[in-house]
């Protein structure tokens, strides 16, 4: 329970952390030269994700009971599995960013193609993790396989719930 309620902690101030840099100026450059909000924004967001893939990884191995043998091949899978749920959650990003840029001033046409940009990503990250599955199964057993794939699920269902928490909705 502990785990669940620091990991919890975690993302809400990753949230918090992500709407406090949304109001700092603009930096200065070792060089003199003025860095943007926008690029201060997306430095700081690339590093949020950079930390929240680094939590799901340890959180990953304190769950997962592989024995050395398993953890030599998991591993790598793992990563490699990562890298493509990456490219996915970049797409998400994108989305997400042109919807911030436009959703005050949002246009039916534009409403309408987010949503429908929006929705098969989350087809793509099932269609991603059942594909990894014959993989993983042939590093690991069945099982752990299923529990990889709950646990897994579980971190970007929070993930997803802290993202959106935080996306204002439509107005009609």
């Amino acid at each position: 329970m502990k785990r669940k309620v620091s990991f919890a902690l975690y993302f809400a101030a990753l949230a918090l952390a992500s709407a406090t840099f949304a109001q700092q100026p603009p930096q200065q450059a070792s060089r003199g030269a003025t860095v943007t909000q926008e690029q201060v924004n997306e430095a700081n967001i690339q590093l949020m994700r950079q930390d929240i893939r680094a939590e799901r990884k340890k959180i990953i191995a304190a769950h997962m009971p592989l024995t050395e043998t398993e953890a030599t091949q998991f591993w790598p899978l793992y990563d490699r599995y990562i890298s493509e749920t990456i490219k996915v959650n970049d797409a998400r990003y994108a989305l997400i960013k042109e919807y911030a840029e436009n959703y005050q001033t949002l246009t039916e046409e534009q409403a309408d193609s987010f949503i429908k940009r929006w929705l098969p990503l989350d087809g793509t990250n099932t269609e991603l993790r059942l594909k990894y599955i014959a993989e993983f199964e042939k590093v690991i057993s069945r099982k752990k396989t299923a529990l990889f794939f709950q646990i897994d699920r579980r971190l970007g269902m929070m993930i997803e719930l802290q993202l959106t928490s935080q996306i204002p909705l439509i107005k009609p």
